[in-house]
């Protein structure tokens, strides 16, 4: 069976065997910055998409993390519970200790509004609320962070509350904690929230009093969102027992990046050196858009002899900029096809190969043909 495809990135015609190899055209060279000065202890950068570890400093020791569990905890939260719900304070939700939006036992706020509280103040009266709503006490609710880390394969991470004040068994790495982020980030909403530089909720609001008496001002105390270029959060933490925590997150032209750091003094430094970095040597790459990819592929008992596929999908990897070679494979199920074919009908596989990373779609016919009628 002979395949032709007709590759975008080097523009000539080339026949492709089952399961054969192309070399696709190399990419210009760019300039990449050298590698930083962390300050941190403890240090990790990695791609969001396909979770690359890009820097990397003691990333796999085990540390506190103070207010930067709140990652996981708005993550659980948006898992079990709707952002409308209204949530009525418990008496465990009011003077907790640390940063606070000084809740009121009876107070009513809707999960939305505590989880704005919760990213951007960093509220630990608003973790225990919501923690207790979605699981009924703070133990309860610890112990589905458990869980939701061990569903990410994190071995490193044990969580005791929803805030982070400190406590011996309350601990993560900072590969895991670039993890649970990753998956904090495919949500919307805690996108949305945790990039939200400034908001209002309302204060006062109870069963006799719908109205309010007044209006809880919120900012976040990310300064990343402001300092750096295509940030999008996420999360700072402090206390004295495990110093300057906090988690970033930028996009630029496709590309998104997680920075994490635990205890850095100079942490602000620490993430835009850690950005830039990976931004010079990275890049999101689009190897084929959806449709652009085309190959003939053979048919049998139609009215033409073959059809012409091609990828349903965009081919998409993070790459370095620098990379040296490209492998294309096609992989077909059958050695032909009989008609009549649907446009549509799959009948391959494309993959492309670069830098040890792999992006695949299926192929699909381009449009249909009919079957040879007999007379």
């Amino acid at each position: 069976m002979m395949l032709s495809p007709l590759p975008r990135l080097c523009r000539n015609t080339v026949a492709l065997l089952l399961c054969c190899a192309l070399i696709l055209c190399l990419p210009l060279p760019s300039a990449a910055l050298s590698v930083p000065t962390v300050s941190a202890q403890s240090a990790v950068l990695i791609d969001f998409s396909d979770k690359t570890v890009i820097y990397e400093k003691n990333a796999r020791q085990r540390m506190g993390m103070a207010s930067t569990t709140k990652i996981m905890t708005a993550l659980v939260v948006c898992e079990l519970l709707p952002l409308d719900k209204i949530v009525a304070i418990p008496p465990e939700a009011v003077n907790v200790e640390g940063s606070s939006v000084y809740l009121c036992e009876g107070e009513l706020l809707t999960v939305e509004e505590l989880l704005c509280a919760l990213l951007l103040s960093s509220a630990n009266d608003a973790a225990t609320a919501l923690a207790i709503a979605a699981a009924g006490s703070v133990a309860a609710f610890a112990h589905k962070m458990n869980e939701k880390a061990m569903s990410l394969g994190l071995s490193d991470t044990h969580f005791t509350n929803p805030h982070g004040l400190y406590d011996e068994e309350h601990y993560t790495t900072a590969y895991d904690l670039a993890i649970i982020s990753a998956e904090a980030l495919s949500h919307p909403t805690v996108i949305r929230i945790a990039s939200t530089k400034k908001t209002t909720i309302p204060q006062g609001v109870t069963a006799e009093q719908s109205e309010g008496t007044s209006t809880r001002y919120l900012y976040n105390h990310n300064k990343m969102l402001s300092l750096y270029d295509g940030a999008i959060g996420l999360k700072t933490g402090f206390t004295k027992a495990t110093g300057r925590c906090l988690v970033s997150a930028a996009e630029r032209d496709g590309l998104t990046l997680i920075s994490v750091t635990l205890n850095a003094p100079d942490d602000w430094n620490d993430h835009s050196g850690m950005l830039d970095y990976g931004f010079s040597l990275y890049e999101r790459a689009t190897l084929y858009s959806a449709g652009e990819f085309t190959c003939s592929y053979p048919l049998t008992g139609g009215k033409e002899s073959y059809v012409t596929l091609t990828n349903a999908e965009a081919l998409t990897l993070t790459l370095p900029k620098e990379r040296k070679k490209a492998r294309l494979s096609v992989t077909s199920y059958r050695h032909f096809e009989f008609a009549p074919v649907q446009k549509g009908k799959e009948l391959a596989t494309l993959t492309v190969y670069v830098e040890g990373k792999g992006a695949s779609s299926p192929l699909i016919a381009a449009y249909g043909v009919e079957a040879t009628h007999k007379k």
